[in-house]
């Protein structure tokens, strides 16, 4: 199972044999731990829950100590659904040794938070006119429908707060695995700011 999870790091470039420069993310990720295995059987879906990250004890609830057992106080745990049934067993490893040059994975990762903002940011609107009569609309929603309507439908895109989503970008190419520095090399731009959590599932 090709799994693991990771820190955004930052971008940078690379060179193909061709000379071409590559955009690529640095993600600093695994080794993981699997600290469950769910089955079709018991649990009606197959996954494997696996844990990243050492945290202190102080910060991680009694019930989550006690669901990992001796495995270690994990910062992050997290869930991939499997179509098959997982082969690997509770107290696994997972490092990156399982990823190849060329592998195309998906990647998910909370986008930067943007906090509140207008339509013209958030939804792409072109504002209002300049002239005309009319002096600071530029960056205004305009109308929201009239008639014989007495609310806002739901829906409405309106202003408001911008980011933090959960975004999935999927066929990202591996071009670079570092099992030293525990380094993956994903080309092109990934959600989030430096050190958000990524998930990365080939």
């Amino acid at each position: 199972m090709k799994i693991t999870l990771g820190k955004k790091i930052n971008m940078t470039q690379r060179f193909d044999e061709n000379g071409r420069v590559i955009p690529v993310t640095v993600i600093s990720a695994g080794p993981v731990t699997v600290t469950q295995v769910k089955k079709t059987d018991t649990d009606g879906y197959n996954a494997i829950q696996v844990g990243f990250d050492t945290a202190k004890e102080s910060r991680v609830s009694k019930a989550e100590l006690g669901h990992t057992k001796n495995l270690g106080p994990f910062r992050h745990l997290k869930e991939f659904r499997m179509m098959d049934a997982p082969a690997e067993a509770v107290g696994d490893t997972i490092d990156l040794s399982v990823f190849e040059i060329g592998d195309t994975v998906t990647v998910t990762g909370i986008s930067k938070g943007k906090g509140f903002q207008g339509v013209v940011k958030r939804h792409g609107f072109h504002g209002g006119p300049r002239t005309h009569g009319q002096k600071h609309s530029e960056r205004e929603p305009g109308s929201i429908g009239g008639g014989l309507r007495n609310r806002v439908p739901k829906g409405m895109r309106m202003a408001g707060r911008t980011g933090s989503d959960t975004v999935t970008i999927k066929n990202l190419k591996v071009v670079g695995v570092d099992t030293d520095l525990g380094q993956i090399f994903l080309k092109g731009a990934i959600p989030g700011r430096r050190g958000t959590l990524i998930a990365i599932k080939a």
